[in-house]
């Protein structure tokens, strides 16, 4: 390349539980591409998914592959035809690159492409690296005062801000979400960003449940293996069923709760990822006519997340827990892995994390 570069380094997933960080080799932008000197990569739970199973259902790592989805850079050099983008501009890097041709890309939904090329989804390289090139009209430009740690948080904010969307989370909602990982923070943070009333957490750990509440949880609540009891439970804590739940957490007991504990006429959202079947209360869902929607990453949601940030209406920097440098990645998995963490970052560049 033209441009005088450091060592291009990545971590690369060999196989299961083979995670090394190697020289790679960096892409010289297209028609459309920005090349970026990566700044901050959040791990995300399907990024150690991989790491430790892998594979995600039909996503089978076959081949070695760079992690990586949740990201933020500045752009070092700009393909032909790029409009929107210059040199030096610091961004927030939206991962999945649809087909922009297709019936779900034209009407919006673009999401359920079925070409989508996903960053960090066998067999599509991912983001945790010193270089990456993408697509510029998949980045948007951060403003000065949003840090490189909040542009990638935008991320996982989005799966929340698209949840909510899909619930029709509004003004006075009462919502109930089960799970009190990143996502169902960030779907937390959320739905009171955009007017819910009351938000009711469960989990089967205390201490996650505890960071829930401080970070803006108006009750929380300890699950009960007994789905019924759970919902029981929730009616009793607020006083009545919430007409709203997003469910966040994969677990079969969990999905379970949200059908018993909404009320009729409600919305069950399914966010979390878990056995491929479940036995579920479907009758019951029903004759109570519960609408049970799905989820599948986000659509249009970045703009809203990056707004929701820029404007300080969402603060995800207390779920930021632990950083790491680049070099130190496979500690930074390790530690992802051990549960101790809610958000962990992985700083790529030199640029200063302000």
């Amino acid at each position: 390349m033209s441009l005088a570069l450091d060592e291009n380094i990545a971590l690369v997933l060999h196989k299961v539980d083979d995670l090394r960080l190697e020289p790679f080799p960096v892409t010289e932008p297209k028609d459309g591409e920005v090349l970026l000197e990566m700044q901050s990569v959040g791990i995300c739970g399907s990024d150690v998914h991989y790491w430790k199973r892998g594979a995600i259902g039909d996503f089978i790592v076959r081949a070695p592959m760079v992690l990586g989805h949740e990201s933020s850079g500045k752009i070092i050099k700009v393909g032909p035809n790029v409009k929107n983008l210059k040199e030096g501009d610091r961004v927030t890097i939206e991962p999945g690159v649809p087909c922009r041709r297709c019936d779900f890309c034209k009407t919006g939904r673009y999401n359920l492409c079925p070409d989508v090329v996903f960053l960090a989804t066998p067999p599509v390289h991912g983001s945790i690296a010193r270089y990456h090139t993408h697509a510029a009209d998949f980045c948007f430009k951060l403003p000065d005062h949003v840090t490189y740690e909040e542009g990638a948080f935008c991320e996982p904010l989005s799966v929340g801000v698209h949840a909510c969307r899909r619930a029709g989370v509004t003004i006075g909602s009462k919502v109930l979400i089960t799970g009190a990982g990143p996502i169902g923070l960030v779907s937390m943070l959320a739905a009171k960003a955009m007017g819910a009333d009351t938000i009711i957490m469960t989990d089967i750990s205390q201490a996650r449940l505890d960071f829930a509440k401080t970070v803006g949880a108006t009750y929380i609540l300890l699950a009960d293996n007994d789905a019924q009891k759970t919902a029981q439970k929730v009616t009793e804590t607020l006083g009545c069923m919430p007409n709203i739940s997003i469910e966040c957490s994969g677990a079969e007991s969990s999905i379970q709760t949200t059908f018993y504990g909404t009320a009729s006429g409600g919305v069950v959202v399914l966010v979390g990822l878990g056995r491929p079947l479940a036995s579920l209360p479907i009758v019951n869902a029903a004759v109570r006519e519960i609408d049970i929607r799905g989820v599948f990453r986000y659509a249009n949601c970045y703009p809203a997340a990056l707004s929701l940030i820029a404007s300080g209406r969402i603060d995800v920097k207390p779920l930021i827990t632990h950083r790491y440098d680049i070099k130190e990645s496979v500690q930074a998995f390790e530690m992802a892995e051990s549960g101790q963490a809610i958000k962990v970052m992985i700083k790529c560049g030199k640029e200063v994390q302000n």
